[in-house]
């Protein structure tokens, strides 16, 4: 059975909301991710309900099933994959891929993926640090914290972003901040939580809104 753009879009969106949550993903969720009214995310439930792709209880939440978990992955590994490309064949920065991946990511040719993935040298991680899903949807997970949980004297290098968007990748170029930047904490504030780091041998702060949008890894 196809699946339309539309339903592509929700799937995407719940499976990235049930990633974050241990109870069902609620109409209203969903709704605020993908800017829609919640009277028509309903509708678009029952759709995809029909189809299988999830389970719905009304005013319980939502499920994906394993048919509609494999979609999403799917779509979450071309989009991933069509990042690395931008990136590195079209020298594309990477606050400007997402959007032009949001087209590519709905193309369904899978031959298309897999040479595209062929050609890329299989590529494990997209531009912002998250794994790319191979093509039997298995993803590898990476032991990785929010930087606001970093501990005073260890050393962290960045591995992802929380905050995708333009804006906040723009702030991080600014700062010199990119995947595999190695940064020393040095204080947490009481105060505010903000933090002072050594970032490639000088002294940078933090608010915790920042710190709370960048993945790291312990290095020591």
């Amino acid at each position: 059975m196809s699946v339309t753009l539309t339903e592509e879009n929700y799937l995407k969106a719940i499976y990235h909301i049930s990633q974050t949550t241990k109870s069902d993903v609620s109409t209203n969720a969903i709704a605020e991710k993908i800017d829609a009214k919640a009277s028509s995310v309903t509708d678009m439930l029952k759709k995809l309900a029909e189809k299988g792709f999830i389970t719905y209880i009304k005013y319980k939440g939502v499920n994906l099933t394993e048919k509609g978990r494999l979609t999403a992955v799917d779509i979450i590994r071309k989009h991933r994959l069509w990042e690395v490309f931008l990136v590195d064949k079209l020298n594309f920065t990477w606050d400007e891929v997402h959007d032009v991946a949001e087209q590519l990511e709905h193309i369904k040719s899978p031959k298309l993926i897999n040479q595209l993935d062929t050609f890329l040298d299989y590529p494990t991680h997209d531009p912002h640090g998250d794994p790319i899903p191979d093509k039997d949807g298995q993803i590898m997970r990476t032991d990785k914290i929010i930087l606001s949980k970093a501990q005073v004297g260890s050393t962290y290098k960045c591995v992802g972003v929380q905050d995708s968007s333009s804006k906040f990748l723009k702030y991080l170029d600014k700062h010199q901040i990119q995947i595999g930047t190695k940064l020393v904490v040095l204080d947490i504030e009481d105060f505010d939580q903000s933090m002072s780091f050594t970032i490639n041998g000088e002294n940078r702060s933090m608010s915790k809104t920042i710190t709370n949008n960048i993945y790291v890894t312990k290095l020591s």
